[in-house]
């Protein structure tokens, strides 16, 4: 089984995999950016009839909304607890999604081009090796398909709106969420999916307004972003 996985990073998941669907909880900026996300995904690639896989899943809150939107979805993670929970809700709300333990590298050599959509969502900054995730997604996707990645901006301003705000001052996530070192640019991200053999075809901010309380999608970069990639027939 590969081990491009943090083992202290899925304990801590982990040990919150039980509030993964509570909106007031610590999951709360997920819940509020999903909607956003989800959507900029759909207009670049309609999920209706698509063969999706969610790498990095969690407790299954983009992988739900996806199959909601009438996509064959598969979420994959190394947390059990998270899986379990993901389980869980899925027969809770009726919304059918494939839930496995299996590292993307792994899944990449057993389901290699299968898939129209792959999703990587605020995962690459909680990795050793972001590359190797990119790499698989990259395997996992048909030629002519869609890759979606999420993650942090590294730079002065990143760390402090994500690291010292969010987590130190309006407590919105638990201290130790983020590790600065690990955040990723823009430029590296893109070198990532360029070496994988993808193209780069768009790049979105996702930035928070902490008097309205209120996420929005722009083109400001420099904390929160998303990258759309896509391989060549």
């Amino acid at each position: 089984m590969t081990t491009n996985a943090d083992p202290l990073e899925i304990q801590k998941f982990s040990e919150l995999a039980h509030r993964w669907w509570d909106p007031t909880s610590e999951f709360r900026p997920l819940h509020e950016i999903n909607p956003l996300r989800l959507e900029w995904i759909n207009a670049r690639a309609p999920l209706l009839g698509k063969n999706v896989i969610d790498i990095g899943c969690g407790g299954g809150v983009l992988s739900e909304s996806m199959a909601r939107k009438g996509a064959k979805v598969t979420g994959i993670d190394l947390s059990k607890k998270a899986l379990k929970v993901a389980d869980l809700h899925s027969l809770e709300s009726g919304v059918e999604v494939r839930y496995k333990l299996i590292a993307a590298e792994d899944m990449a050599n057993e389901e290699a081009g299968q898939y129209d959509v792959v999703t990587c969502m605020e995962m690459l900054e909680h990795v050793p090796d972001p590359a190797s995730i990119v790499l698989a997604a990259a395997k996992l996707v048909k030629p002519g398909g869609h890759v979606f990645f999420s993650t942090l901006n590294r730079n002065a301003k990143a760390y402090l709106f994500a690291v010292i705000g969010a987590e130190y001052l309006l407590r919105m996530l638990p201290r130790g969420t983020h590790d600065y070192g690990k955040f990723i640019t823009p430029a590296e991200l893109s070198q990532f999916a360029r070496l994988a053999g993808m193209q780069v075809d768009g790049l979105k901010g996702l930035t928070y307004n902490p008097l309205t309380k209120i996420y929005s999608l722009n083109n400001d970069t420099d904390v929160n972003y998303m990258v759309a990639c896509s391989k060549p027939l």
